[in-house]
């Protein structure tokens, strides 16, 4: 190996380097997030119809083979997205109260801006869908798609072992 090539791979490598820590950060805020936003869950299961196993389902929000098939998931983070005031009379992502939800988490400044955006072109692409709770699903099913895209969704373990802490405060 030359020792430009070997240059241009340790420099590689030092970026990247520096880029662990943010996408760490990004997990751990995506793991908050997710974690924050389910406390509105049991609160919501009732409401929207939720049996408990389609309720624990929700565990799997974030892996790509999780289905988003029950209109009542639809329902529930429906319910969910009204009891912290991130939607708007008309139903759709309101988005400063999402802006300073999101902020109120650990280094959720950095990601507030990209996530409203993600949310707000789901959004875009399902305005066609007359029923609210089917309409949630697809756009949550978006939102999973666009994050799982850009390295953002929490991985099983990060939410496991947080949940675990949470649990035994």
């Amino acid at each position: 190996m030359s020792v430009r090539v070997a240059r241009v791979a340790l420099a590689a490598l030092a970026a990247l380097a520096t880029l662990l820590p943010c996408l760490r950060a990004d997990h751990k805020l995506m793991t908050d997030l997710t974690l924050g936003f389910g406390q509105a869950l049991d609160h919501c299961r009732k409401e929207s119809g939720l049996t408990e196993e389609q309720m624990e389902e929700f565990f799997h929000f974030w892996s790509e083979d999780f289905q988003m098939v029950h209109r009542e998931l639809g329902c529930a983070m429906s319910c969910m997205s009204h009891y912290f005031n991130l939607v708007s009379d008309v139903n759709r992502m309101h988005h400063e109260n999402t802006k300073q939800f999101i902020k109120s988490f650990s280094n959720g400044e950095q990601l507030a801006d990209l996530l409203i955006t993600i949310v707000h072109d789901c959004e875009k692409q399902f305005e066609h869908e007359q029923d609210n709770c089917w309409r949630v699903l697809h756009i949550a099913q978006c939102f999973r798609e666009q994050c799982n895209a850009r390295n953002l969704a929490p991985t099983m373990e990060m939410l496991l072992a947080e949940f675990i802490m949470q649990a035994e405060l």
